[in-house]
Order: structure tokens, then sequence, then C-alpha cells
């Protein structure tokens, strides 16, 4: 799953640079929003919102607007939204599967979006059950390669739970069941080792090789589909190789 993983951390660290950051902020928004409904607005004792914050802090999200979202899902502010989470599934370019996670107050808008993009873009909707079997739930924490060794990361979370450490060049990749992350999590904070994000994820049980002219009519419907403000998420179980990334890149 390296080249899926490799390409979802780089997506990331993009979208932070260009175009997409007012869309990046509001999805990042929506999550510290969801988390404070679903579990309280006080991130001590609501991992998922403390998590959620984390991630839109490191994004540079305003302080002023993560607070004003988590009043509004915790209900101590009006305006707070109904939001929902839908699964949709489909196939890419080589029989890729994708997995696309909406957060959205309209059922109906999100459904027809995701079916638009994926049929103009050279994409195909599945029904439910199709593809998502070839995905796992997994705690997923990402640490920032810079001033660490595999070795720290590794001995930091052994007995916490996680299940793999994989190197992503930039960043390393520690993998659990969800419901290890906060305890994965809270011992790298114990190390005094920085982490980027700690969120549950989809992670690929199998993946299917592109080669460049496929993994860019993937990348096309992804970016396509990731531009709707319903998709939360795209998921996909492809991989590509270093040289072929560079290339897109």
């Amino acid at each position: 799953m390296s080249g899926h993983s490799k390409w979802a951390t780089t997506k990331h660290q993009k979208a932070v640079k260009d175009s997409r950051r007012a869309k990046l902020f509001a999805k990042l928004i929506k999550s510290v929003e969801v988390a404070a409904r679903t579990g309280g607005g006080d991130p001590a004792g609501n991992p998922t919102l403390y998590d959620a914050i984390q991630k839109a802090k490191r994004t540079s999200v305003p302080l002023d607007n993560i607070e004003r979202a988590v009043k509004r899902g915790s209900g101590a502010e009006a305006g707070g939204a109904n939001w929902e989470t839908i699964m949709y599934e489909g196939y890419g370019p080589a029989g890729v599967a994708v997995l696309v996670e909406c957060l959205t107050d309209n059922r109906n808008r999100a459904a027809s979006e995701v079916r638009t993009v994926m049929t103009r873009n050279g994409g195909a909707m599945a029904d439910p059950g199709s593809v998502s079997y070839l995905f796992a739930r997994k705690g997923v924490v990402l640490v920032p390669a810079a001033d660490v060794t595999e070795d720290d990361v590794l001995t930091a979370v052994l007995d916490a739970g996680a299940e793999e450490v994989n190197d992503l060049g930039e960043a390393f990749e520690v993998v659990s069941q969800p419901t290890d992350l906060v305890a994965v999590r809270t011992a790298l904070q114990d190390a005094g080792i920085e982490y980027d994000s700690a969120e549950a994820s989809f992670l690929p049980s199998v993946t299917v090789p592109l080669d460049e002219d496929n993994a860019r009519k993937l990348f096309k419907i992804v970016d396509a589909l990731e531009d709707s403000d319903d998709v939360q998420n795209v998921y996909a179980n492809f991989d590509v190789s270093d040289e072929i990334m560079a290339a897109i890149s």
C-alpha cells in the first residue's frame, strides 16, 4: 500500500500550498464540528475531537474558526448543520477500487455529484459492498521524518498497539487498529515525537499497479471528487512507482 499512502501524504501537503487550501480548511472544520457533536465539545474527553483540532491547527486553520466549529457542534452556538456520513463505491481505470466518503447535509446532492464526477471522468459507480471489502478501517498516524528515525518511532509505539510502521520518505506512517489510535498517538507524545495527523482511515488490503497513463486518469477522478464540498475523503487501492509519482507531480 506504499504507493497509496505516499500519494495521500503528498496530496495533503500540496493542498495546503495551492488553490485547494480553502476547500481543505472547510473539510477540516466540518470534521471538528461533527466530532464535537458526536462526542461532546471537550477535547480532553473526546479523542476524535482532539485529533480533528490538532490536524486543523497543523494545517494552519485559524483558531477562531476551530473554536466556532466546536461551539456549533456541541450546541453552545447556533448554526450547526445536520451532517451525515455516506460512503459511495466505484471503479477507476484498470479496475482500481474507489471509496468515496461524504460528509453532507444533503444526501441527494452528494449522490448526484459523486455519480456525475465518476461518469464524466471515465470512472463507474459500483453497488454497495462491491469494493469496500478491499479496504480495512485502520488508525493512521503520520510522523514527519525530519527529526526522527524509523527505529525511534518503532520503539515509541511498539507496546501501544501499532501493527506496522511504513517509511513514506518524508514521513512515517504508523498503522494500528482504530481502537488503538489514541494509545499510539499518546505513546508518540510521551516519547516527545511530533506527529502531523492521527485519524481513522481506510487502507487497501490489495493494490493495483498503475502505469503513468492510468495513474493520471485516476488522479483526475480523485481531484474532481475532492473538489466537491460534500466529499470528505477519497480512498483508492492503487500502487504507483516513485518514478511515475515524480513524473505526474
